[in-house]
């Protein structure tokens, strides 16, 4: 069915919106407040509809979908109401003797304005509302630009906003990539992306049209790391990692795409990994129904045939349903760290293992920095000197020593990639920060002004001013 949305009609939308942020009425934080309490509510009044969407998307059960979509959501609007005064209020800096008798300087927090929202397929309720609540703290409009892929889930978002705010304010485009495409024509005055590194860079090629502002929240295009050492606690290590895996059948931007394991403890850990999986989604997983599905049927596809490329190597895993889209935890082994299927993101629920002597980590280390920036990492071993020095030295998006994924749900800190994984940030005050402007402004005075800064510059007033400048300017 052709799009209803044309060039000119998203035209229209970006000027309703801009004549509504223009009006002033989203600038006032006791406003914001209240449409994030209306935002909460309404999320809440929505659940059964969101995981009947995620279900039929991505065969997401009832826990998983509010596990990973809807309770995120919550806990970040609470985080938004709890600081949106402290983060909104100017800061005051003391102007400093070169500028008296100005002694106040303001930084103001401003909304950019208009803003767009592109999100994925993978997380479309939390990557849609938990962005959409970032910019309306930081006092925008919002036009959302949501994936075609999950189609249950855009229909219930569509429904969800209309029913919930005007259009003006915050609206839902549907449609596929021409749709995107007619977005990102338009003058935003902030558009934030979330999904792959080759379409962030179209974005920003886009954006760079009208110099807009552009925050990338993407995969990774070498894909993230997950390090076992040979000190790790292999029971643990193997129970995090599969339940991870497990976990939207791996369509996740910062889930595991490869191990590197040391081969001293290579098998045992095999040997883990396998009951790991099984004692939590059985020895058939393509048939559990609380297995989630590959979002289409493309996709399904792509995994069969890379996991039929390395068949001989298949040590647990390796079968599907196309019919439900359902393919099993694939562990394949022994992988060499050139291959091509370590050299891309998999986005699925393939996991090639990559053996190293332990004695040698340092030099695994110096390949994985000379790759793309992942989104994530995570490290198991005992030696947190080691550790500690790898996650302060490596460049990734943010990661977890002896833990996997949960870093991105502390409050207060950054969710955000580097590189070809990405730019900016967001979560709590971040998310506050990515969508406002800080804004300088210097109170002056008309009386003492000194003339300081004001010619002549040569002769006796020129010295007196260069020992003043020299006094001020340390």
């Amino acid at each position: 069915m052709d799009s209803i949305y044309t060039e000119g009609k998203i035209r229209e939308i970006v000027a309703a919106q801009r004549r509504f942020f223009r009006s002033g009425e989203t600038r006032p934080i006791r406003w914001r407040i209240q449409q994030l309490k209306r935002l909460k509510a309404a999320v809440l009044a929505h659940e059964k509809e969101f995981e009947d969407a995620l279900a039929e998307d991505l065969g997401r059960s009832r826990v998983e979908a509010y596990l990973c979509d809807i309770g995120p959501i919550i806990v970040e609007i609470n985080e938004m109401l709890a600081g949106l005064r402290r983060w909104a209020r100017p800061e005051c800096h003391f102007s400093g003797l070169l500028c008296f008798p100005s002694t106040v300087t303001k930084v103001y927090k401003m909304p950019y304005g208009v803003s767009l929202v592109i999100s994925p397929f993978n997380f479309p309720i939390l990557l849609t509302i938990g962005v959409v609540a970032a910019a309306m703290a930081g006092g925008n409009t919002v036009v959302i630009k949501s994936s075609s892929k999950s189609a249950a889930s855009t229909a219930a978002l569509k429904k969800f906003f209309a029913e919930v705010f005007p259009p003006e304010y915050v609206t839902l485009i549907d449609g596929g990539h021409d749709v995107a495409d007619l977005c990102l024509a338009q003058r935003f005055d902030k558009i934030f992306y979330t999904g792959s590194p080759a379409v962030g860079k179209h974005v920003l090629a886009e954006a760079a049209k009208n110099l807009t502002p552009v925050a990338l929240e993407l995969g990774g295009e070498t894909g993230n790391w997950c390090v076992v050492r040979k000190d790790a606690d292999l029971k643990d290590t193997a129970r995090k990692i599969a339940f991870f895996k497990l976990t939207n059948a791996g369509q996740i931007c910062i889930n595991i795409n490869q191990i590197a394991v040391a081969e001293e403890v290579a098998e045992p850990f095999l040997a883990e990994l396998k009951q790991a999986f099984v004692s939590q989604i059985g020895e058939r997983a393509e048939e559990n129904p609380e297995y989630p599905k590959l979002i289409t049927s493309g996709a399904y596809d792509k995994c069969a045939r890379l996991a039929d490329e390395y068949r001989d190597r298949i040590v647990f895993g390796g079968v599907g349903n196309p019919e439900t889209r359902r393919y099993a935890p694939t562990m394949i082994y022994p992988v060499g760290i050139d291959e091509p299927i370590v050299q891309h993101e998999l986005f699925c629920p393939l996991l090639p293992i990559v053996p190293f002597k332990d004695a040698e980590v340092d030099a695994l280390m110096e390949t994985v920095a000379g790759r793309e920036h992942p989104l994530a990492m995570y490290l198991f071993t005992r030696d947190m000197r080691w550790a500690n020095r790898v996650m302060q030295t490596q460049q990734f998006g943010g990661g977890c020593i002896n833990e996997v994924c949960i870093h991105m749900m502390v409050k207060g800190v950054p969710f955000n990639g580097t590189g070809h994984s990405g730019m900016g940030a967001y979560h709590g005050e971040w998310g506050f920060r990515e969508f406002t402007h800080p804004q300088t402004v210097l109170k002056g005075r008309t009386r003492f002004n000194l003339p300081l800064r004001e010619h002549p510059y040569s002769g006796k007033a020129g010295e007196t001013k260069m020992k003043l400048l020299r006094l001020f300017e340390r």
